[in-house]
């Protein structure tokens, strides 16, 4: 194998120069940082590939199926699965893990009609075109929570048809959280007995067990399956994702495929190997506890985050729980300097682990400083 030419060099210094400067500069996406996996990097020699089922002995050995049964477990206990009828896989991220729980509500529900409120993920929509599933919008609240009345006048509506109903923990824009139990008392009420929810859990679940009061989203609120994304709240220098569901329901739709020695039950065939590694490294490291303390010392800084924007005259505001901080939309400079998502009027910072108190200071006195200037040009021209 040649060499690379200087310019080439040249050109991956740039680039690591530059991906660096943009990792140390982003508050408004829900991405961790703050992980170190310098101790197995050595495992990127291999080529290790998950085909097939986790929970199924394959013909290809060059795989973490056990680590990745380790990290479904903890997930499913950590959602109060049953621990008799539970299964998942690691997925390259929420949207797959969405797609996952849409599949298969779909086949055990072929003529179903799905309800999603407006702030679902954006890949909802692209899952469900996929599927060609039939869908209605359900409205949101203000603060970005589904909205009830409206949900239960749809499906009085539909009444006649199953029902897939996409909640979500954890809205993109607002952190806001669907109530899984109370969905599942509409079904319930409305006499709705072929039904399955599914709750996109993709930032929020993985702390939505230390939430306090505690939020209802997990299969003993109600929820048929859950999916959560890796990379946001433990981080991963890979997109990853989990899907946990309940046993039963996948084994009315899995099919043998004998050239691989396994069950075909995942969405790809090829499935990355190394990011299971990645998240049962991390949960060793962190366990239950750990991810607890992850949270609080997030909410500590979201609060702070929240009191400090206040202070300077800006509407900020939180949903319960939530490390998301929502405030109006700032200046174009401010937005690209901190990368803060923007979606009509309102922009945020979610404050991920690796966020820090001095940070938001900066932030704050840059927004400070853009809103004195604003002023200023305001009084000269009027």
């Amino acid at each position: 194998m040649g060499l690379l030419t200087a310019n080439d060099n040249q050109r991956l210094k740039e680039l690591n120069d530059y991906i660096e400067k943009a990792r140390n500069n982003f508050l408004g996406y829900p991405v961790s940082k703050d992980f170190d996996y310098s101790e197995i990097l050595h495992f990127l020699q291999y080529p290790i590939n998950n085909l097939g089922d986790p929970f199924e002995d394959g013909t290809y050995k060059v795989q973490t199926h056990e680590l990745e049964r380790e990290v479904v477990t903890f997930f499913a206990k950590l959602f109060r699965a049953n621990p008799h009828d539970f299964w998942g896989y690691v997925t390259n991220g929420g949207s797959e893990s969405n797609l996952y729980g849409l599949y298969l509500a779909r086949e055990l529900y072929p003529k179903a009609m799905v309800y999603y409120s407006e702030s679902t993920h954006y890949s909802v929509r692209k899952n469900i075109h996929l599927l060609n599933i039939p869908s209605i919008v359900i409205r949101s609240q203000a603060n970005g929570e589904i909205d009830y009345e409206d949900f239960e006048n749809t499906l009085r509506m539909n009444r006649h048809k199953p029902a897939i109903v996409l909640t979500t923990f954890g809205t993109t824009m607002k952190e806001a959280k669907d109530d899984v139990s109370r969905i599942r008392g509409i079904l319930r009420n409305l006499a709705i007995q072929d039904c399955y929810i599914h709750c996109d859990a993709a930032l929020s679940g993985t702390y939505g067990a230390f939430m306090e009061p505690r939020l209802p989203f997990d299969f003993q609120d109600g929820a048929d399956s859950i999916s959560i994304s890796g990379h946001k709240f433990i981080g991963s220098p890979i997109p990853t994702g989990v899907i946990i569901t309940k046993r039963s329901n996948r084994d009315r739709i899995s099919k043998g495929i004998s050239y691989i020695g396994s069950l075909d039950t995942t969405i790809t065939g090829s499935r990355n190997g190394h990011c299971p590694l990645f998240l049962w490294y991390a949960l060793k490291k962190l366990n239950v506890q750990g991810l607890k303390e992850r949270y609080l010392k997030s909410l500590e800084v979201a609060e702070y985050c929240e009191e400090r924007l206040k202070e300077i005259g800006v509407a900020a505001w939180r949903n319960p729980n939530a490390i998301t901080v929502v405030f109006p939309k700032t200046s174009n400079e401010i937005k690209l300097k901190w990368q803060l998502a923007t979606e009509g009027d309102i922009a945020h910072v979610i404050c991920m682990p690796n966020v820090t108190k001095e940070q938001i200071d900066a932030l704050v006195e840059d927004m400070k400083n853009s809103k004195e200037v604003n002023e200023e040009v305001f009084e000269l021209s009027f």
